[in-house]
């Protein structure tokens, strides 16, 4: 059974980039990844700041926030 990772983005170049490696970075057999562009859909910016994100571009995996790059805080976002 496959776990979910969530890649919270704002669309930046940063966060762009950070997606594009994901494919490789993460093992896709044990997780399923699902990427959020919080600048398009910002009711979920709330779910992302109850996971740890503090910005973004950012991944929550088992319940962790890992912050991959600094693109954009999320009060920016708001």
């Amino acid at each position: 059974m496959s776990k979910t990772a969530t890649f919270y983005h704002a669309g930046c170049s940063v966060c762009i980039a950070a997606e594009n490696n994901l494919a490789t970075a993460i093992d896709t057999s044990r997780y399923n990844v699902e990427s959020v562009h919080l600048g398009n859909d910002q009711s979920r910016i709330a779910e992302a700041e109850s996971a740890g994100v503090k910005s973004v571009p950012a991944l929550v995996i088992d319940g962790e926030a890992f912050h991959i790059n600094f693109g954009a805080s999320l009060s920016d976002l708001k």
